[in-house]
């Protein structure tokens, strides 16, 4: 665990590929040291239609969906360091945004098939 999702704008690739969006927020889990480096599943879509306020500024959006457990500062730390990953990229006029999302110990199922 955990699910990192990255959402962003098509127009984004210009600047970075998607395999180094996800290279990066993987990356950026990786160095939260909350998760262990085989837990950690990163995936990415783009959107080719989006309003970002009253711009067309481009964005990234990633959502890291963790088991619940993990206390205010970790979860904090986590986006932060992400965050930070995705900053380092050196993009520009870009939108960044992180967000973790708790997943209920209590309903989430696995399988390896």
């Amino acid at each position: 665990m955990p699910h990192c999702i990255i959402e962003y704008s098509t127009t984004l690739t210009v600047q970075i590929s998607p395999a180094g969006l996800v290279a990066a927020v993987h990356q950026g889990a990786v160095d939260s040291s909350l998760f262990g480096l085989d837990d950690i599943k990163t995936r990415a879509m783009g959107y080719d239609y989006h309003h970002n306020g009253g711009s067309q500024r481009d964005f990234i959006h990633v959502t890291l969906k963790i088991l619940s457990g993990r206390d205010s500062e970790q979860k904090a730390a986590l986006s932060d360091t992400v965050l930070e990953a995705l900053a380092e990229l050196g993009l520009q006029n870009i939108a960044l945004t992180v967000e973790v999302v708790d997943l209920d110990r209590s309903s989430y199922a696995k399988r390896l098939v």
